[in-house]
């Protein structure tokens, strides 16, 4: 599902049985579950399913990475197993990078794309942590 943020940057959400291995509409992914198994130019977060990344420094450095390349025209997918909770959490840390209030991401994330995003209190956490560790357009913190 393509996710319209609200500064114009795009990217595509998917879950991991919509795995499309020859996808000539996507540039680059970024994947929170190793069993994607990308053969196209894509990076791996190490993610455990309901939690958060094992190493979040280097995950906040690629979800920054991605959101530019999406911001730059970059066609750009994001997914997990599901779809919904690692996936949701990398959609609100990028709707904070383009520019929703931290408080609101979350909402904002569900509201847009998926009711069930972004799945435990936890993931809900680590966006408030990312948005913490990035610099974030003025005006909404």
């Amino acid at each position: 599902m393509k996710v319209r943020f609200p500064d114009g940057t795009v990217v595509t959400a998917s879950a991991l049985p919509e795995r499309l291995a020859d996808n000539s509409g996507r540039d680059f992914g970024l994947y929170l579950d190793a069993a994607w198994r990308p053969t196209w130019d894509a990076e791996t977060i190490d993610w455990p399913d309901f939690g958060v990344p094992a190493n979040p420094p280097t995950a906040v450095k690629a979800i920054v990475a991605a959101f530019d390349r999406a911001r730059r025209g970059d066609r750009v997918e994001i997914g997990c197993l599901g779809g919904r909770g690692r996936t949701g959490t990398v959609l609100a840390c990028m709707a904070v990078l383009a520019g929703i209030p931290v408080d609101s991401a979350v909402t904002w994330v569900r509201d847009s794309y998926d009711a069930r995003a972004v799945e435990t209190t936890e993931q809900q956490d680590w966006v408030r942590w990312f948005a913490s560790q990035v610099k974030i357009p003025e005006g909404s913190k």
